[in-house]
C-alpha cells in the first residue's frame, strides 16, 4: 500500500512562496496519478493539482498561474510550488493518488498560513 507524508508548510506573508513535498512509499508509485488537495477550517477539502504517471498537469482555477505540481519518480516524491500565496490558501495541504474514493486513507498534512 501507498502511504505517503507531507512536508514544507509554515507561516508565510501574503505574496510570498512555499515548497510542500511529498514522500512516498510503494514500489508502483511511478504509476500512480498524484494529487494535492487541501481543507481550510470549515470547509470541504478541495483538490488544488494533480500530476499523471507521465507528468502532465492540472490546476483548480484558484492556483492557475501560482502553482507546480511536479514529481520525482526515481525519489517518489510529488512536490507543490507555490508562488504568490493569498491569505484564501491558508488550508491543511494533503498529498494522496488521484482520483480518491470514500476509502482514502488521509495523512496528517501540513498546515500552511498565510497572514501578516
Amino acid at each position: 500500500q501507498v502511504q505517503v507524508v507531507e512536508s514544507g508548510g509554515g507561516l508565510v506573508q501574503p505574496g510570498g512562496s512555499l515548497r510542500l513535498s511529498c514522500a512516498a512509499s510503494g514500489s508502483i508509485f511511478s504509476l500512480y496519478a498524484m494529487g494535492w488537495y487541501r481543507q481550510a477550517p470549515g470547509k470541504q477539502r478541495e483538490l488544488v493539482a494533480t500530476i499523471t504517471s507521465g507528468g502532465i498537469t492540472t490546476y483548480a482555477d484558484s492556483a492557475k498561474g501560482r502553482f507546480t505540481i511536479s514529481r520525482d519518480n526515481a525519489k517518489n516524491t510529488v512536490y507543490l510550488q507555490m508562488n504568490s500565496l493569498k491569505p484564501e490558501d491558508t488550508a491543511v495541504y494533503y498529498c494522496n493518488r488521484f482520483p480518491t474514493t470514500m476509502r482514502t486513507v488521509w495523512g496528517q498534512g501540513t498546515q500552511v498560513t498565510v497572514s501578516s
